[in-house]
């Protein structure tokens, strides 16, 4: 069984119009949240053994509040550029490419990519909010197989 939870970056602030989308740091509001949400997926037993995440800094700032909670090391969250901003195919290829000795991804992203995988995989959901987590569990021991059929779902919390 392979399980992945999608997690939304939380909540970005916008008090520097200038400063470029992929550098925008975690709102107050993200700061507080995040952890928050953090713990309730840590009282589900869920038991992340990959930290995957897109290379903008809030969802990095998201990956690195939630590892604390954890107890994950912050130095072992892989950022992958290619999933800022990312479709849900090439999120999906980004799963695919992950090695098999991991059984429960947390991989941290951005809508538009992170609601249609949603819907990809045979999800329902409205929209994904901001520090939103949506989980997976998957009937194969080959992340590559990974595909629409989701054996069930972990958790759909927002």
């Amino acid at each position: 069984m392979k399980k992945i939870i999608l997690v939304r970056h939380g909540k970005s602030a916008w008090d520097k119009p200038f400063l470029a989308d992929h550098n925008r740091p975690l709102a107050e509001r993200g700061l507080r949240d995040v952890p928050m949400m953090a713990d309730r997926l840590k009282a589900r037993n869920i038991e992340p053994d990959l930290f995957l995440s897109s290379s903008a800094t809030r969802a990095m700032a998201t990956a690195a509040l939630t590892a604390e909670v954890f107890g994950y090391p912050k130095k072992n969250i892989l950022a992958d550029e290619h999933l800022y901003h990312a479709s849900p195919d090439k999120i999906l290829k980004i799963i695919h490419h992950q090695k098999d000795s991991h059984q429960t991804i947390l991989l941290f992203g951005h809508n538009p990519g992170l609601n249609e995988l949603i819907y990809l995989l045979g999800g329902r959901i409205d929209n994904l909010p901001t520090s939103g987590q949506y989980g997976f569990t998957f009937d194969t021991d080959e992340w590559e197989k990974v595909s629409k059929k989701c054996e069930s779902l972990v958790c759909g919390l927002s």
